[in-house]
């Protein structure tokens, strides 16, 4: 089926319905709005969206975009950082994936470019599917990128790239300032504390927050439209060899095995909380 577009927001009822006789598969990506040094405060919301609709052009997916504003973390200390608690998060997110798994959407992966979505998202996975039986999946984007992809990154310069890149991607080149007042080598303000942070993933050991803006983050030099051309272009590849070695048609095809394995358990055990739950 040929789609006039991928992105949910931007479809016709129409359009999704038709999508819907066919396919299952919403890839929706959960962002921030943070201070990020040298780049607009929504860059890792846009990293996501744009590694969502590379993704789901991969596997015949829909992007659900527009998720932006989620638990920060450390940055929580710029006054352009919007907070909001886990708990609050997660609920949020659960109501989505509730009127998404009635709308049809069974296949359901949640991703994120952001080091604390993590508390976000997995546990409204766990839960969503001791409360309807259908299996549904986060992927975080980090973690992708040290596990699959260490030969791609040579210096924090890619991971700027990727973040270019992805403002291409999304038809926003022009909201990446041109700027070098942002580039420097100062350690984190926080950096006596690493031995305590370490001792859970990511930021999910203990909380804090950063002292400068400067913590979050060191930024490429951008001093000119000839850079910001060559960072996106060398961005934009990256990200298109990260999703192909994602193999995301695996992992939806993976998605619906496992559904079927889920309830042949549950059939069997069935005190699990997720048994009876199915109604779709």
């Amino acid at each position: 089926m040929e789609l006039r577009t991928r992105i949910l927001p931007k479809m016709l009822n129409s359009e999704v319905e038709s999508y819907l006789e066919h396919n299952d598969i919403i890839i929706v990506p959960v962002g921030t709005v943070e201070m990020h040094g040298g780049f607009p405060l929504d860059s890792e919301t846009v990293i996501s969206e744009a590694y969502a609709l590379k993704m789901a052009e991969a596997c015949d997916g829909l992007v659900l975009t527009g998720l932006p504003y989620f638990y920060a973390g450390a940055t929580a200390s710029g006054r352009g950082t919007v907070q909001v608690s886990i708990r609050q998060g997660i609920d949020y997110l659960s109501a989505i994936a509730h009127s998404l798994l009635r709308q049809g959407f069974k296949r359901q992966v949640y991703i994120s470019f952001h080091g604390p979505a993590h508390m976000t998202c997995s546990p409204m996975v766990r839960d969503f599917f001791d409360e309807t039986g259908v299996p549904i999946l986060y992927m975080d984007l980090s973690m992708q990128m040290t596990k699959t992809a260490t030969d791609l990154f040579k210096s924090l310069d890619s991971f700027h790239a990727i973040t270019v890149g992805a403002y291409k991607m999304m038809g926003r080149l022009q909201d990446v300032p041109l700027t070098t007042a942002y580039t420097h080598q100062n350690p984190q303000t926080c950096a006596p504390f690493d031995d305590i942070f370490a001792l859970a993933y990511q930021s999910a050991a203990i909380g804090y927050c950063f002292a400068d803006q400067k913590d979050h983050m060191s930024t490429t030099a951008i001093p000119d439209e000839a850079t910001r051309d060559r960072l996106a272009a060398e961005g934009e590849a990256l990200i298109d060899e990260l999703v192909r070695r994602m193999d995301m048609p695996h992992v939806v095809d993976q998605m619906r095995k496992l559904e079927a394995y889920n309830d042949a358990v549950a059939a069997a055990k069935p005190w699990m909380p997720s048994a009876g739950k199915k109604k779709v």
